[in-house]
């Protein structure tokens, strides 16, 4: 399957209401708050923590970031026409800058809207944990084979949100970092679905199974169509990348292998797009 950006509805958090911007002299005399505490697990990704944070861009994804009371937001760059439709804390230093200066911290042609944020990655999680939240209901999962590109990942984690996915499941290695460009592409939502990242995709699959889940994997060369083996139970849906699709070893560890009722006019989807299909046929059966 290849890789490209799924087009869904917004599944956007509301910017908050305005109040009026602040000095950032005041602000950068405040000391950043403490670094949380981040326990390494075993056969799950260390957080990042890396000498350089994550810069999001965007109002949407700095809007969400604000709001979701587990990310850490250091620093905050704004126009102040921006700054009058966000509600910054504080204690967060703001600094003033014009559109072409904010141009300056982003990849080239970033569409930053005025805002850019310097963030924390957000704390790592078990998959034991994400599976015992959903215990008591029939979300989806989504797990992700080596899909690298970070637009892929953000427009899943986006339908992820749209469509009620319990989360993300991917790889340690083969999985982009958190980044603007994933924030950007999921437009809010990498801040409400939970992502584990896991060193063995193959236990982890095991792990889900154990816990009740039909794991199907979405490749192109079986006949049986995903509508006619998800059934009613809960469903754990995996992808692959491009071209090469999820590995043999993935394969093993799925239940069952499906593809997508497709016309002979294309040869795949992206699997950002297939992820959306998926999971639309999943919430509603």
């Amino acid at each position: 399957m290849a890789e490209g950006v799924a087009g869904v509805n917004d599944v956007l958090p509301r910017l908050r209401g305005a109040r009026p911007g602040h000095s950032s002299a005041r602000h950068d005399l405040l000391p950043p708050p403490p670094r949380r505490a981040r326990m390494k697990r075993r056969g799950h990704r260390p957080s990042l923590g890396t000498a350089q944070r994550p810069r999001f861009w965007g109002r949407h994804a700095v809007a969400a970031a604000l709001a979701n009371p587990e990310r850490t937001v250091r620093k905050l760059w704004l126009t102040r026409e921006t700054a009058a439709q966000l509600d910054v804390p504080a204690e967060i230093p703001v600094t003033y800058a014009d559109v072409a200066d904010l141009g300056k911290l982003v990849p080239a042609d970033a569409p930053h809207q005025g805002v850019v944020a310097e963030v924390e990655p957000l704390e790592d999680m078990w998959l034991a944990d994400l599976l015992a939240q959903g215990k008591d209901d029939a979300r989806p999962l989504v797990v992700l084979d080596q899909v690298t590109d970070p637009h892929n990942v953000g427009a899943i984690l986006r339908s992820a949100a749209a469509f009620g996915a319990l989360g993300l499941v991917t790889q340690d290695r083969h999985a982009p970092p958190e980044s603007g460009t994933v924030a950007r592409a999921a437009s809010g939502a990498l801040e409400t679905v939970p992502w584990v990242r896991v060193v063995n995709l193959a236990r982890a699959l095991d792990e889900i199974a154990e816990a009740g889940f039909w794991r199907i994997g979405l490749t192109g060369h079986v006949t049986e169509t995903l509508a006619q083996v998800m059934g009613t139970q809960r469903v754990c849906i995996v992808l692959g990348a491009e071209g090469e699709g999820m590995r043999q070893n993935t394969e093993a560890h799925c239940d069952q292998l499906a593809r997508l009722p497709i016309t002979d006019q294309v040869e795949s989807l992206n699997v950002s797009n297939a992820a959306a299909v998926a999971l639309y046929a999943a919430a509603a059966r």
